[in-house]
C-alpha cells in the first residue's frame, strides 16, 4: 500500500466521519424535538367531564377517546417513516460523503503528488530543475519552495566538489610527472651511481601506487557523483573473461584452479568504462587476496531479474562484520589481505559506488568454509540485434 493511498483514504475516513457524526446528532436532536411535540396536549380547550349518567355524553366522551386513540397511532406511524426515511437519507449521504471526501482529498493532495512525482525525477544530473509550484502562499507552496531552496544549495555543493576532482587531478598530476621527468634524467647521466638507481627504482614504484590511488580517487569521486553519460549495452560476460585474460599470467604465478562460467546473456546498461573498471577490481581483488595454490570460482548470468556476477575465492574463515565494511575506503581485514602488489584499500569501494551509480546490489558475504563471496546484481538488459557488442551505444 503507497503512501499517498494510505493518505487519501486517511482524509476520506475524516471527512466521512465527521459529517456521519454531524447526521447522527442532527437526527437525534430532531428524533428528541419531534417527540416532546407529539407529547404534548393539542391545542384548543379541552372538554369538561360531563356529568354523570349522561349517555350522550358518555357516547362523546367515547368518540374523543377513538380519536384520539386513533390519531396518536397516525402519528406514530408517521414518526415511524420520518425515523426509516432519514436514516435511509443517512446512509445514501453517508455513502456520498465518502465519494465526496475522497474527490476533496485527492484534490487538496494533488501538489503533494506533483511535488514527490518532480523530486524523484531529480538527480545528481539534474539539479538544475526546479519544482516552481505556483498558487497561493500556503503551506503546499511553502513546502515546495523550500524544496527548491535545498535543491539550490545540493546543486552548488557538487559543483564544486565536481571542480574540486577537476582541479585535483590536474595539480596532483602535474607534480607528479615533474618527479618522474626528474628521475628519468638523473638516471639516463653517464654512469649513474648504484644508489642512485636503486633510489629511482624505489621512487618511481611508489610514484606508480600515488598513480593508482589518484586513479583510484578520481573513479570513485566520478561513480559516487554519477557523472556519466556514457550508457552503452555492456556484457558482464565478456568483461569478466577479459579481466581473466589479461590476469592470466598472476592467476598462473599463484598457480590458482579457475572454474569459470561466463555466459553471454549478463547483460545491463550503463558506463562501459566504469562497470569494466568494476569487473576488473573483483577479479583483481579475488587474485590479490588469495592463498598460494588456491581457487577462484566466477559466475556471470543474466535473466530478465537482472544481470549477475559473482566471485567466490576460498582462504580463511573471515568475521562477516568485518567484511560488511570492506565497501568503504581504505577498509582492509589486516595484515593477510595486503597481498605483494600492494593494496591501494579501494578496490571494492570502488566496485560499490559504481554498483549504486548503476542502481545495483552489491553482497559481500564471508563463506563459512572460509573465504570470501562477491555477488553484483544489476538491471539486466536485453541486446537490440545480433550487432550489439559491448561498448557500443544503441
Amino acid at each position: 500500500m503507497s503512501r499517498r493511498g494510505t493518505v487519501v483514504r486517511r482524509f476520506t475516513l475524516l471527512y466521512a466521519a465527521g459529517f456521519l457524526g454531524s447526521g447522527i446528532v442532527l437526527l437525534v436532536l430532531t428524533y428528541v424535538m419531534s417527540g416532546v411535540r407529539l407529547s404534548a396536549p393539542a391545542p384548543g380547550n379541552v372538554p369538561a367531564p360531563a356529568p354523570s349518567g349522561s349517555s350522550e355524553a358518555d357516547a362523546a366522551q367515547r368518540q374523543i377517546r377513538e380519536l384520539r386513540d386513533r390519531l396518536a397511532e397516525v402519528q406514530g406511524q408517521e414518526q415511524h417513516r420520518w425515523v426509516v426515511a432519514s436514516l435511509v437519507a443517512l446512509v445514501v449521504t453517508a455513502l456520498l460523503s465518502l465519494l465526496l471526501g475522497r474527490l476533496l482529498a485527492r484534490r487538496v493532495l494533488r501538489p503533494l503528488r506533483l511535488i514527490t512525482a518532480a523530486t524523484r525525477r531529480i538527480s545528481a544530473e539534474n539539479l538544475h530543475e526546479r519544482l516552481d509550484v505556483t498558487g497561493p502562499a500556503d503551506e503546499v507552496k511553502e513546502l515546495a519552495d523550500t524544496v527548491d531552496d535545498l535543491l539550490e544549495r545540493l546543486e552548488a555543493s557538487f559543483a564544486a566538489q565536481r571542480r574540486f576532482v577537476g582541479n585535483a587531478s590536474h595539480e596532483l598530476r602535474t607534480p607528479l610527472a615533474t618527479i618522474r621527468a626528474s628521475l628519468d634524467v638523473a638516471v639516463a647521466k653517464p654512469e649513474p651511481a648504484a644508489q642512485a638507481l636503486a633510489l629511482a627504482g624505489r621512487v618511481r614504484t611508489e610514484l606508480d601506487r600515488v598513480d593508482h590511488l589518484l586513479d583510484g580517487f578520481l573513479l570513485l569521486a566520478r561513480a559516487q557523483h554519477g557523472a556519466f553519460s556514457d550508457r552503452t549495452l555492456v556484457s558482464l560476460g565478456e568483461l569478466a573473461r577479459e579481466a581473466l585474460d589479461d590476469r592470466a599470467p598472476d592467476i598462473a604465478a599463484k598457480s590458482l584452479a579457475l572454474d569459470a562460467e561466463v555466459g553471454a546473456a549478463a547483460w545491463t546498461r550503463g558506463s562501459a568504462v566504469l562497470l569494466s573498471r568494476m569487473v576488473r577490481n573483483v577479479v583483481d581483488n579475488a587474485i590479490t587476496h588469495n592463498h598460494g595454490n588456491g581457487w577462484i570460482r566466477i559466475t556471470a548470468d543474466g535473466d530478465g531479474s537482472g544481470a549477475r556476477l559473482v566471485v567466490e575465492t576460498g582462504g580463511d574463515v573471515l568475521e562477516q562484520s568485518r567484511v560488511d565494511r570492506l565497501g568503504q575506503p581504505f577498509e582492509r581485514l589486516g595484515t593477510a589481505r595486503t597481498g605483494p602488489e600492494g593494496s591501494s584499500g579501494l578496490g571494492l569501494s570502488i566496485v560499490s559506488a559504481i554498483v549504486a551509480a548503476h542502481g545495483g546490489r552489491l553482497v559481500l558475504r564471508a563463506r563459512p568454509e572460509g573465504g570470501l563471496r562477491v555477488a553484483v546484481t544489476l538491471a539486466s538488459a536485453v541486446p537490440e540485434g545480433a550487432a550489439a557488442r559491448t561498448g557500443v551505444p544503441v
